[in-house]
């Protein structure tokens, strides 16, 4: 039976980022995020309910994350769930929590451009084909410009 586990989700920081490194040089970091839902009841009353949802950060992503998150900050992350279980002074415990694997500051301030994703993974090689126009490639004539539109 096939499977599939991903998360997107978009929250704002309950906490500053938690940044550690192994003996071995790989960087944690732990965050916890508060994803908000509005709804109302069957009475027309406004709701909103809070779930708080922990996410671990890895590598390059993970220092990134600790040098320009903070709490409060907002972001949207992808991930996949990881289901963690330990006992704890003779009680089994569990917890349910999300691995990221890419991420975007979102709400950026004055000073940041919005979005500015990341992504841990290399990009996709190109295709065999014409590379994309470049800026110096344009020559300012927009006539010729729905002839070279890959759509």
């Amino acid at each position: 039976m096939a499977s599939f586990n991903k998360v997107i989700l978009i929250g704002n920081l309950t906490r500053d980022p938690e940044m550690r490194v192994t003996a071995n040089g790989l960087s944690i970091c732990k965050l916890g995020l508060a994803v908000n839902r509005s709804y109302k009841t069957r009475d027309g009353e406004r709701r909103e309910e809070a779930t708080f949802v922990d996410i671990d950060a890895f590598d390059k992503q993970a220092e990134v994350i600790s040098k320009y998150m903070s709490k409060g900050s907002p972001i949207l992350v992808e991930g996949r769930l990881k289901f963690d279980q330990w006992e704890s002074e003779g009680q089994k415990r569990s917890k349910l929590s999300v691995v990221l694997d890419r991420f975007e500051f979102i709400g950026g301030s004055r000073d940041q451009d919005q979005g500015g994703g990341y992504e841990q993974s290399s990009p996709p090689a190109r295709s065999s084909g014409s590379a994309p126009a470049t800026p110096s490639d344009q020559t300012g004539d927009a006539s010729g410009l729905d002839e070279e539109v890959p759509f």
